[in-house]
């Protein structure tokens, strides 16, 4: 057996994943857990989906009485915090857990174990939130939790307790994921794959676990914060010692909006690198695409207050973000008119796939 037969044999030793259980829980491979994302997510996905149709049972006529009053609170807050959280970004990780390896040239994630606890923890905080419903304390605040309809003397049961672990969970397997990504995209290419030569996904792949980093701590905050407030008396949201109920709607939406951007600048890049194989041409205006990727990450975080309006903002504020909130439109028209001149200017084959991205075009062009 020559040197290299031999050396084959012990890279195959030490990467293969076992074939048994304790390999199958155990396994650091980027794409097993690449894939258990997108399984897992759309296990969710299913969930989120039978609360939304009990619920709109319930709205389809008047008077019905399918849930209580309680119950539909409990089915609103689980389906939105599903959709959000269990859902839409995980989903989205499966499909970066997979690709971005294969992308850079390395044979995984710079931190393989990592990128495992990761998963395992998306999945206990997920079953954790879940098993609320066992006991009958699902939340009930709305997946935007506002306060003080959730502080204790609002709310004395464990419902909004459940509610922060959970999120608190699964703010810290998302940090590890986006530092995960960030390391490899940045350490790990191929020689020659400069920033420059960088697939477009990689960009949105970047752009998004930055904003990930930056965003998730003001949650992970919020929601600590709540808890102290509801269990060890303190008084960060109650304005009766001192607090500001308005703290936990900036912290939240400092968060939100750019949760936004990390839920649709994954599908960017998607789009930017199916789009030009359907087409028959590289995509058009590459660098100026990658800039607006990068650009729409960092405006996002200067638009958060236009969810709170109707709180009393000053003036001066409102116009900034108002400001901010237009202006963002330009980096994603970027992408959009890069998106047409690639198709205009390529020879489209009209398969189904190519049909679904001009149908993601249009949908987010009027939504946008």
């Amino acid at each position: 057996m020559g040197v290299t037969a031999l050396l084959d044999e012990r890279l195959d030793s030490l990467w293969e994943t076992p074939r048994t259980i304790m390999g199958a829980l155990t396994t650091v491979d980027h794409k097993t857990l690449g894939k258990r994302y997108l399984i897992t997510a759309f296990i969710f996905l299913c969930l989120g989906g039978i609360e939304a149709a009990i619920m709109r049972a319930q709205l389809a006529r008047p008077g019905e009485h399918l849930l209580s009053a309680e119950a539909y609170n409990q089915l609103f807050s689980m389906h939105g915090t599903t959709m959000m959280f269990l859902y839409a970004a995980p989903v989205l990780s499966g499909f970066s857990n997979y690709f971005v390896p294969l992308l850079v040239g390395s044979r995984d994630l710079a931190y393989p174990r990592l990128n495992a606890f990761s998963y395992w923890i998306f999945l206990f905080a997920g079953v954790f939130l879940y098993s609320s419903f066992l006991v009958g304390a699902a939340p009930n605040g709305g997946w935007f939790n506002y306060v003080p309809l959730t502080t204790r003397p609002f709310d004395p049961g464990i419902n909004i307790d459940f509610y922060n672990i959970a999120l608190i969970f699964l703010s810290v397997s998302t940090t590890v994921g986006a530092i995960n990504f960030i390391v490899t995209i940045l350490r790990m290419r191929a020689p020659g794959m400069t920033l420059g030569r960088m697939p477009i996904y990689l960009w949105s792949t970047l752009s998004t676990s930055a904003v990930i980093l930056f965003s998730i701590p003001a949650l992970t905050g919020a929601c600590l914060m709540l808890e102290l407030d509801r269990r060890l008396g303190t008084h960060f949201f109650d304005p009766n010692g001192g607090g500001s109920s308005l703290l936990w709607q900036h912290l939240f939406w400092s968060f939100g909006h750019p949760w936004v951007y990390v839920v649709v600048l994954p599908g960017f890049g998607i789009v930017s690198m199916a789009l030009p194989v359907f087409a028959r041409r590289r995509l058009a205006a590459f660098e100026y695409v990658a800039m607006s990727t990068v650009a729409i990450a960092i405006i996002g975080f200067g638009v958060w207050a236009h969810h709170m309006f109707a709180v009393g903002l000053p003036t001066v504020g409102m116009g900034f973000f108002s400001a901010a909130s237009m202006i963002i439109v330009l980096p994603s028209g970027i992408s959009v008119t890069a998106w047409l001149l690639t198709s205009w200017t390529g020879r489209p084959v009209y398969t189904t796939s190519y049909l679904f991205i001009l149908g993601f075009i249009v949908i987010f062009v009027i939504g946008d």
